[in-house]
């Protein structure tokens, strides 16, 4: 005799809506564990789905508690700016400590090149970030022979004695200071013109992740102009450019950047000069 099978059907349930008076039937639905259980985690995940989409993507989530508003990034960005500041400040005071500690104590003082260095050091520690590039630009240059400018016929005159024409019209957000920040930092509306300050070639036209968008400009004399941070470039490698000829758009690209400006440095002969005293930003 054949053994009968278990009883496999799976249970079913409906729920029903009823009309109290009469007793008409208005809506039914069947259904079972599995296809209850099932639209429930359905109905949570997409309820969680749709709030989480209105918290992420609105401005209602501004009225969370604790959230930063656009004051609260702002008043960030700010003191960002300001403890920079200060740690230049304290680099400058603390390299200025270990001279004068080796002059008290009869030694040679150290030379400008080596505090430069030092400090530069310090900061690439701190930030993670090499100056390997730009310790190697005076390299990069004199090897550049098919951008040389100037040659023997060339009357060579003093920096002193040239006229530069200004780069950006704007407010300088930090000074030159020979030991930590040998460059001149210049804040103006983002997309401004950034403009050639002599005639020369363009010797580099590219992007670094800590500069941004970069223009290096050999001019003749020996001197060379470094634009940094930019949001557009507007010539490339190789290009010969006028005084004054329109190069770049001012932006706020880079690692190091916190704001729309220019990062504008002057080299002449290899070292680096203070802008401010041959340029009227």
């Amino acid at each position: 005799m054949a053994r009968q099978n278990k009883d496999t059907k799976v249970s079913k349930f409906r729920l029903v809506l009823i009309e109290d008076q009469t007793h008409k039937q208005l809506w039914s639905v069947r259904f079972t564990k599995v296809n209850f259980l099932v639209t429930v985690v359905t109905v949570v995940v997409c309820a969680a789905a749709v709030f989480y989409s209105i918290i992420a993507f609105t401005p209602i989530r501004t009225f969370i508690p604790g959230y930063p508003d656009s004051n609260a990034r702002r008043a960030a960005i700010q003191n960002a700016i300001l403890a920079d500041s200060l740690e230049n400040k304290m680099k400058v005071w603390e390299i200025y400590a270990v001279n004068l500690r080796k002059v008290l104590s009869g030694e040679e003082p150290m030379k400008i090149d080596s505090l430069i260095n030092l400090g530069q050091a310090a900061s690439a520690s701190e930030t993670g970030f090499s100056e390997e590039k730009d310790s190697l630009l005076r390299q990069q240059v004199m090897e550049e022979e098919q951008f040389v400018l100037s040659g023997q016929k060339d009357r060579l005159l003093p920096i002193e004695g040239m006229h530069f024409f200004t780069p950006l019209k704007g407010v300088i957000s930090q000074g030159y200071d020979n030991v930590v920040h040998p460059f001149v930092d210049i804040t103006a509306p983002a997309n401004s013109v950034v403009k050639a300050a002599l005639e020369g070639t363009v010797i580099f036209a590219g992007w670094t992740d800590a500069a941004g968008y970069t223009v290096q400009i050999q001019h003749s004399n020996d001197i060379i102009t470094i634009y940094k941070h930019n949001q557009k470039l507007l010539k490339k490698t190789g290009d010969k450019v006028n005084a004054g000829a329109p190069i770049a758009l001012v932006g706020s690209t880079g690692s190091l950047s916190t704001g729309d400006h220019l990062h504008f440095e002057l080299w002449y002969k290899g070292e680096a000069v203070d802008p401010t005293k041959y340029i009227n930003f």
